[in-house]
């Protein structure tokens, strides 16, 4: 990435401020056009949102984007929207056994609303905040027995089973640190408490730990920041055995999406155990160990990615090197070999911005590297190249990618890279960036866990 070291968030503003007309245009065209039935939205095909059954984790983003929508614009409709889907569809999400997507799913929406009606955005019963409050308490406690033991403590295990621990998960791990920031008691059994922050500490421990390379000679691929995207464990035992990727090339290059949750996720945890300080067990030895993480995933993020701070599919991709000097031209979409994956961009910029903040007081200079690498990004994330303002295109980001292994992504002809398509994660994250930027230029600063109570 060629960092540009003079943007300015206010510079940004009226390139947020158009996103944000597009958000209203296209979260309410949705909303009226797709059908719930079809299942969730996952992604578009052709410009036109499309379902893929594997499991349900994006729906909390369709209604999220009007929830955070509403608090971009103050647009009453997107509030309607967010509240009555929230209330009609998410239920079944908060009692799904079977995902490590609950901080995904239900942040996004009942997070959200708890969130803006505390901060008075608009007028709430304590019975409706009430509502909100119990199913954040119960999606923590769900999302919380997804756990296995291993010697270092423990991790919340994906979809995959008890043996597979998922980067993505340092995101979604936010659902039990609100579960404890609102004072929830889980139970097992013979009334054994679990404290949800321990447990959600743990968990980044062991991924910051397992799943995050340092250049410190633990294998051949050991590069400074590369990020796995799975992580094997003996569940006989508890050992750690091998790297592995589910939407990755392979366990040994790194799926820039997944970089990109290590981002953000390893910042937001920061964020959080510093507002607790008093309640983390060895609160010194865990934060350096996350600033850690959070440092080595966004330089390798700026390292690896085009000049203009978009980043491809994976860093690792086996033509990506028939593209030639690709780290220092802006990103190709539209090219003959491999698909830049945009969502990894949003999510990573916000990573970067919310890392910017943490070191701000602690080293100012370092701390505008990565606001300035976030801002750069954001900017072409802004351009007409990614975002969608065709409105007849149900998306907002463009050139975002789901499973390139599984070819599960639209080319726009044979033997072209996938490009020109959106997805759920994308435009949420994309919205969310926004409203994080934003409230920054407004001297101000987003939070999920802000004004949860």
């Amino acid at each position: 990435m060629k960092i540009n070291q003079t943007l300015t968030f206010d510079q940004l503003a009226e390139g947020i401020d158009q996103l944000s007309e597009i958000i209203k245009i296209k979260a309410k065209s949705l909303n009226a056009n797709y059908d719930p039935q079809k299942g969730s939205p996952v992604f578009t095909v052709e410009g036109k949102y499309t379902t893929r059954g594997w499991t349900e984790w994006t729906q909390g983003f369709q209604y999220g984007i009007s929830i955070l929508g509403f608090e971009l614009t103050g647009d009453e409709e997107l509030l309607h929207i967010g509240k009555e889907k929230t209330l009609n569809e998410m239920a079944h999400h908060l009692s799904h056994f079977g995902v490590h997507d609950h901080g995904f799913n239900n942040i996004s929406t009942y997070g959200n609303l708890l969130r803006l009606s505390n901060q008075g955005k608009f007028e709430a019963s304590e019975w409706e905040k009430e509502f909100y409050r119990l199913a954040l308490k119960m999606s923590a406690s769900v999302q919380a027995k997804r756990w296995t033991n291993i010697p270092e403590g423990g991790y919340l295990y994906s979809f995959n089973g008890p043996h597979s621990l998922f980067i993505d998960t340092i995101r979604t791990a936010r659902i039990l640190l609100l579960g404890h920031q609102l004072g929830h008691r889980m139970l097992e059994e013979n009334d054994q408490q679990v404290d949800l922050l321990n447990r959600a500490v743990q968990h980044a421990m062991v991924s910051a730990k397992y799943l995050v390379y340092y250049g410190e000679g633990r294998d051949s691929y050991d590069e400074r920041g590369r990020v796995s995207h799975e992580g094997i464990f003996n569940t006989n035992d508890g050992n750690y055995r091998c790297p592995n990727a589910q939407q990755g090339f392979s366990g040994f290059t790194t799926w820039t999406r997944g970089l990109a949750w290590a981002m953000v996720g390893f910042s937001e945890f920061i964020e959080f155990i510093d507002a607790h300080k008093s309640a983390v067990k060895d609160y010194a030895n865990v934060r350096e160990t996350l600033m850690k993480a959070a440092q080595a995933t966004c330089d390798f993020y700026i390292d690896n990615s085009a000049a203009d701070g978009i980043t491809y599919w994976d860093t690792g991709a086996p033509k990506l090197h028939l593209l030639g000097d690709w780290r220092n031209r802006d990103a190709e979409p539209y090219n003959d070999f491999e698909p830049v994956d945009s969502s990894a961009s949003a999510i990573g910029a916000q990573g970067m911005l919310r890392l910017g903040r943490l070191l701000l007081a602690d080293d100012p200079q370092l701390s505008k590297k990565y606001t300035q690498a976030g801002l750069t990004t954001l900017q072409a994330l802004l351009t007409d190249e990614y975002t969608a303002q065709d409105v007849n295109h149900q998306g907002l980001l463009l050139h975002t990618i789901y499973h390139e292994p599984n070819g599960w992504d639209h080319k726009p002809q044979e033997g072209k890279a996938a490009a020109g398509e959106s997805s759920m994660w994308g435009d949420y994250h994309l919205v969310e960036l926004a409203v994080l930027a934003k409230s920054i230029a407004n001297n101000g600063y987003y939070r999920y866990f802000d004004e949860i109570k």
